[in-house]
């Protein structure tokens, strides 16, 4: 089965370089996942910290502190206010995406970048200051606000900013700043609840400044797209822009593509109603359906409850934090993988190598805790060799996930979209990520109480479900300039019936797509 897409000599071809310029924006952009990976890895930590719990959830202290009420160990954290307290966040970014996409198209990307890092550090600080519940809400839900708005318009930014031959590897810095957020969030975690008096979980909370600054500080200097100026009608400006970020004087070519993509994007009045019609029927189900199995590998539990997971399965506090920096740290590293192969490998084989792994170590992990803990889940220490034992398969699953569904369910999405839909794409593809966010957050200690180690197993289902789709329906799209990508959908065995002969550039493209060994279609 071929892995890639191999465009032959006729294939247009963009001339270009990796400049400083491009590379050094793409990096300050890329910091927009900061705070989406610092909310991920600080939510879980604060909610298995001691006075955290005391003090605003006092039910679930004194069952995981006090062995008040169930002795199940699978149900100690089983609490909806609990898991609303890091689900609302998703809420709130599932409006703000639908939202972002008119600023988006209207304002660039740059400026929903700014609106993003804003409303993060309201957000921040409303939480460091919370002495009641309400409080955490509403500054969890400025939270979201700012993680829906820097969702939505980084992807874009990258993909439109990048070269065609490195978008990938410049894209996968969006999901690498996450991870990186992720780690800090689980260091911070560990030290901050070491400390004496039990307030460290405000620090905890209100070190999301840090994150919110950097974008929104970053944003003010980035330059804008040349796809978003001439969105805008900055015909000169967006010339000038693509000549220098691609450090040659010949980019007319691509300049003229850009131009027809705008011309056909400002026909389009109702982009929501647009993406509606038949031949955006590809994108539209890859929006869809990439973020709703990217959430359903289980990865987010692992993340968002990683010190709650490892305490329910015998680890003790400190330790559960730490296994939660040792998860964080294979996360990071792995993403680096994904980096330096996404653009030589392509998008597909990741996806597949990626789901198998984790496939495998999810029913390794289910037969583990099911032979330690059983139906009934017995509370007590693990073994230090049996622990060893699951945090490895753990971070063998986590890695998995970070060098193939983490950075390219945000990748694929991002680079198939045309200009005249792809604001409102890229809203659907952050606002069904956001959903099934939230299901999956706010529903996971309640699963956990009643599946108990069939919860992995659940994930696994969906694993392999993901996988197959992958191998049959989603199109290699390495190496396809992003003005091109229609092509890709035209050489499809299935999709190629969707897509209208007008809809595919005149230029004849042979490029093989691995479908699964069934080959081109030709029509």
């Amino acid at each position: 089965m071929p892995a890639g897409g191999i465009i032959d000599q006729n294939a247009k071809a963009y001339p270009g370089n990796l400049t400083p310029f491009v590379f050094t924006t793409c990096i300050v952009a890329a910091m927009g996942g900061l705070i989406f990976g610092y909310d991920i890895g600080i939510s879980g930590g604060v909610t298995s910290m001691a006075p955290f719990l005391k003090k605003f959830f006092p039910s679930v202290y004194q069952k995981e502190e006090l062995n008040v009420g169930s002795p199940n160990q699978y149900c100690k954290f089983d609490s909806q206010i609990l898991t609303l307290f890091t689900s609302s966040l998703y809420l709130a970014a599932l409006i703000a995406s639908l939202v972002a996409s008119s600023v988006t198209r209207a304002f660039g990307r740059r400026v929903t970048m700014l609106f993003g890092g804003l409303l993060f550090f309201v957000g921040a600080i409303i939480n460091a200051a919370a002495v009641n519940i309400g409080m955490l809400i509403i500054g969890r839900m400025f939270l979201g606000f700012g993680i829906g708005c820097a969702n939505q318009s980084v992807p874009l930014y990258l993909s439109e900013m990048a070269p065609y031959r490195y978008r990938g590897a410049l894209n996968v810095c969006f999901q690498m700043s996450i991870t990186i957020g992720i780690l800090v969030a689980n260091l911070l975690n560990y030290f901050f609840a070491q400390i004496k008096g039990g307030w460290g979980w405000r620090l905890s909370l209100g070190g999301a400044v840090v994150p919110a600054l950097i974008i929104t500080i970053g944003s003010i200097f980035l330059p804008d797209t040349p796809n978003s100026m001439l969105e805008r009608g900055k015909h000169d400006e967006a010339k000038a822009q693509l000549t220098k970020i691609r450090g040659i004087a010949n980019v007319d070519t691509e300049f003229d593509d850009l131009v027809k993509a705008c011309e056909v994007s400002k026909k389009i009045e109702h982009p929501w109603i647009n993406i509606c019609k038949r031949k955006y029927r590809p994108q539209l189900t890859m929006a869809i359906l990439i973020p709703f199995f990217q959430q359903l590998t289980g990865m987010n539990v692992f993340m968002f409850y990683a010190p709650i997971l490892f305490k329910t399965i015998g680890f003790g506090s400190n330790a559960s934090l730490m296994s939660a920096v040792i998860t964080g740290l294979v996360n990071c590293v792995a993403t680096v993988g994904s980096i330096m192969t996404v653009d030589r490998w392509g998008r597909r084989i990741l996806f597949l190598v990626g789901g198998t792994q984790m496939f495998i170590c999810q029913v390794v992990i289910t037969i583990a805790i099911a032979a330690k803990f059983g139906v009934n889940g017995n509370p007590g220490e693990l073994p230090k060799w049996y622990a060893i034992t699951v945090v490895v398969f753990i971070c063998i699953y986590v890695a998995g996930f970070a060098w193939s569904w983490g950075p390219l369910g945000w990748l694929v999405p991002s680079e198939i979209f045309p200009l005249e839909i792809r604001s409102a794409a890229q809203s659907v593809n952050v606002a069904v990520n956001m959903i099934y966010t939230f299901f999956i957050a706010q529903v996971f200690t309640t699963m956990l109480c009643h599946l108990k180690f069939g919860l992995f197993i659940f994930f696994a289902f969906f694993v392999v479900l993901m996988s197959f789709f992958i191998y049959y329906f989603l199109p290699e799209t390495k190496g396809v300039p992003i003005e091109e990508m229609n092509q890709v959908w035209k050489n499809h065995w299935y999709w190629y019936k969707f897509v209208l002969d007008d809809d595919v550039p005149p230029q004849k493209k042979s490029i093989e797509m691995g479908q699964g060994g069934q080959g081109d279609k030709n029509v």
